[in-house]
């Protein structure tokens, strides 16, 4: 099983979900470390980006969503996301991402591809149009996707969708191929409606019925937590890769595993040492990235993830929450290294 999105072939396709305040770029690159083929940014607004072009004010504070397109060479492969309900804007995005010609750009290189986000379900985005609420547009959803690919020059446009707005309405097949015809080079299936939010209970059948709508390649997203639960859905949907999200934090080892059973290969789980090591490798990197302040509360939501299965681990995590520095969590993950040995 291999997938190709323009230029870059990846081996298993293995993707590292998108996921606001979370994928980083600390923890895209502990990911990549740990198998992960294809990373996406956090969303990034597409109207947001644009609106910054005609700031007057030089403060970093005025470019928050340019510093979300950050991507180094050795990030790729890897896509930025954009989210928008406006043709016009998600396409001027896009182009200036491609061109590297927005203010307060970082970008060294090109992303791989720019997926377009159609698959949120959070309130104060479904609320204005955009995410999933686009499931129940299509005919917008493919204008976003039409004006987008035909601004851009060298890279593709991918996609991400939901299995539709509630279960009376799941239209992602329909959806995709719709997309596809606009111009999608890949399709992501989260198999959950907009309706179930993040409830556990995932439709695989949705995610067949769009692999056999669609030629282009079909990720398949949701409720994937160990190795196991990704051959299950790459068995019973025929999807040509896998997205995962939430079960990588504190987790990034998953790829390893899924990765080491698709290839035949034994796989060792990490121990607690392991995990815990990590957790303050992690909690360094994104200090460094972003600083004490920053950092330090960001890192509490990967840092409780992180000690899972350690005693009294409801006491632990409630010091780590209300921990007030990096130093202190560093401490706290410490004594527990300590205590391991």
């Amino acid at each position: 099983m291999s997938i190709k999105i323009g230029n870059t072939t990846l081996k298993h396709g293995l993707f590292l979900a998108p996921m606001a305040g979370f994928t980083d770029y600390s923890f895209r690159a502990i990911c990549r470390e740990h198998g992960a083929e294809y990373t996406v940014s956090e969303m990034v607004s597409a109207k947001a980006l644009c609106y910054e072009q005609i700031s007057k004010k030089n403060s970093d504070e005025a470019y928050k969503t340019a510093t979300l397109c950050r991507l180094d060479s050795n990030e790729l492969p890897m896509a930025i996301q954009l989210f928008g309900s406006e043709p016009q804007y998600v396409a001027e995005a896009a182009k200036m991402i491609e061109e590297r010609s927005y203010k307060r750009c970082t970008a060294s290189t090109l992303p791989t591809a720019i997926d377009i986000n159609m698959g949120c379900p959070m309130h104060k985005i479904v609320g204005n149009g955009e995410g999933s609420a686009l499931m129940k547009n299509p005919a917008l959803a493919a204008n976003i996707v039409n004006a987008t690919a035909k601004s851009l020059k060298n890279i593709p446009v991918t996609v991400k969708i939901r299995a539709g707005w509630d279960s009376e309405s799941k239209n992602a097949p329909e959806m995709a191929k719709i997309l596809e015809d606009a111009g999608a080079s890949l399709i992501c299936v989260h198999a959950r409606t907009r309706e179930q939010m993040y409830n556990p209970g995932i439709d695989l059948k949705i995610i067949e019925k769009v692999k056999s709508a669609v030629k282009i390649p079909v990720i398949g997203n949701g409720d994937i937590l160990s190795a196991a639960d990704a051959v299950s859905m790459i068995d019973k949907t025929g999807c040509d890769g896998i997205m995962i999200g939430r079960g990588a934090i504190g987790n990034p080892w998953i790829f390893e595993e899924i990765s080491s059973y698709l290839d035949g290969e034994e796989y060792l789980q990490p121990t607690l040492n392991d995990r815990l090591e990590a957790c303050v490798r992690h909690i360094r990197m994104i200090c460094s990235d972003k600083g004490e302040i920053t950092g330090g509360a960001e890192i509490k939501k990967h840092a409780v993830m992180y000690i899972k299965g350690v005693r009294s681990a409801a006491s632990v995590r409630n010091s780590i929450m209300k921990s007030h520095s990096t130093a202190e969590i560093e401490d706290i993950i410490s004594r527990l290294i300590d205590e391991s040995c």
